[in-house]
């Protein structure tokens, strides 16, 4: 039978194209997580095997045994060496070891330098004591009536602190980019000026990475009481 609308797409057919079409982004919004994991994985892995890999000798090589680079191999030695230390470094002799070796350090005068700051950076990120950012605020940025998130870190201190006053206090908030959080800038505002939101760290810092795409779901504001209250 000839097609009554010549040049229109039947629809059915126009039906089937489009549950075709929603069934690729369905999937491509299922895999791309995990590919990006996996791959993101797969990545660091082999990073890691090529700084710790070409201290292991030679013939301790995995390829030595099996023919090929077994990926991985890298990172499980860089566990297991961190965890020796630490584990030596947290009994007394251990402490005495690393005060002389630091104690060395301390008479270098570049690496003096260095080697401090480094530390000072790795107690911070990697602490399990309080010296972390423990709330998510927002702040004028860069001019007054334009909000960008930031990390609340603590109150000033010493010589910075004194620029403030004890009834509004500066505190110091780091502001991250996007979608890059591990670089931004380290501001000094009076308390006054800065907004704490109820959203954790944790979810303030994905609404970072995805460029705010991905806000913390309404049911988990839900579960800490804190969603906001829909019009009746």
């Amino acid at each position: 039978m000839t097609d009554p609308h010549p040049g229109h797409e039947h629809p059915h057919k126009r039906s089937l194209l489009a549950a075709l079409r929603a069934s690729f982004f369905t999937g491509l919004i299922v895999i791309s997580p995990i590919a990006a994991t996996i791959w993101l994985m797969w990545t660091l892995a082999g990073m890691v095997d090529g700084w710790v890999l070409p201290f292991i000798p030679a013939h301790l090589q995995p390829e030595t045994y099996v023919g090929t680079n077994l990926r991985g191999v890298g990172v499980v030695i860089f566990l297991v060496f961190t965890i020796t230390v630490g584990a030596l470094a947290r009994n007394f002799i251990g402490r005495a070891v690393l005060r002389f070796g630091e104690g060395l350090v301390d008479r270098t005068p570049v690496v003096r330098s260095v080697y401090n700051g480094v530390k000072q950076i790795a107690e911070t990120v990697l602490s399990q004591g309080d010296a972390k950012f423990d709330r998510a605020c927002l702040i004028d940025y860069p001019r007054p009536g334009l909000k960008a998130i930031a990390f609340v870190s603590a109150r000033a201190k010493g010589e910075i602190a004194l620029q403030g006053s004890p009834a509004d206090p500066l505190i110091s908030v780091f502001l991250p980019t996007t979608p890059n959080p591990t670089s931004g800038f380290l501001l000094y505002l009076p308390e006054s000026q800065i907004t704490y939101l109820d959203m954790s760290v944790e979810d303030a810092a994905k609404l970072i990475i995805s460029a705010g795409l991905v806000y913390p779901s309404e049911k988990k504001l839900e579960q800490q009481g804190k969603a906001p209250k829909k019009a009746a």
